[in-house]
């Protein structure tokens, strides 16, 4: 009996010497749909890691989307503002020409009725 598993020792490995043959027939009995309980662990295994790594995508992408959000709503906001500045900016400027071009038109007609004070001085031409 000692050489028999002294062989078994040497011609299978360790593990192999040390199961029994109890051991051998349940992870080698097919199941009905034709795996063995080892097979179907490993499955399990697999399935539960792609699961976890599944979760952790969705999450770093529900991460992203967010932070994508996030800059989409501050670019907006700063946006409005800057629109905001701008056409402030341009009635300012509009309202600053209009009245310039009120008091050009009032020395004007002034200057047509005859108050010399409100002409413009004469443009000089340089000379050639």
């Amino acid at each position: 009996m000692a050489a028999t598993a002294a062989l078994a020792l040497l011609a299978s490995g360790q593990a192999a010497a040390f199961q029994t043959p109890a051991d051998t027939a349940t992870t080698a009995k097919p199941m009905k749909d034709g795996t063995t309980a080892e097979e179907r662990s490993n499955t399990a295994r697999l399935n539960a890691e792609q699961a976890a790594r599944a979760r952790s995508d969705n999450t770093v992408y529900a991460q992203e989307v967010s932070a994508a959000q996030q800059q989409v709503a501050h670019d907006q906001q700063v946006f409005t503002e800057e629109t905001a500045a701008y056409e402030a900016e341009k009635a300012r400027v509009a309202a600053m020409s209009a009245e310039e071009r009120m008091k050009w038109e009032a020395d004007a007609a002034a200057c047509k009725a005859g108050d010399t004070t409100r002409c413009a001085a004469p443009t000089t031409t340089p000379p050639r």
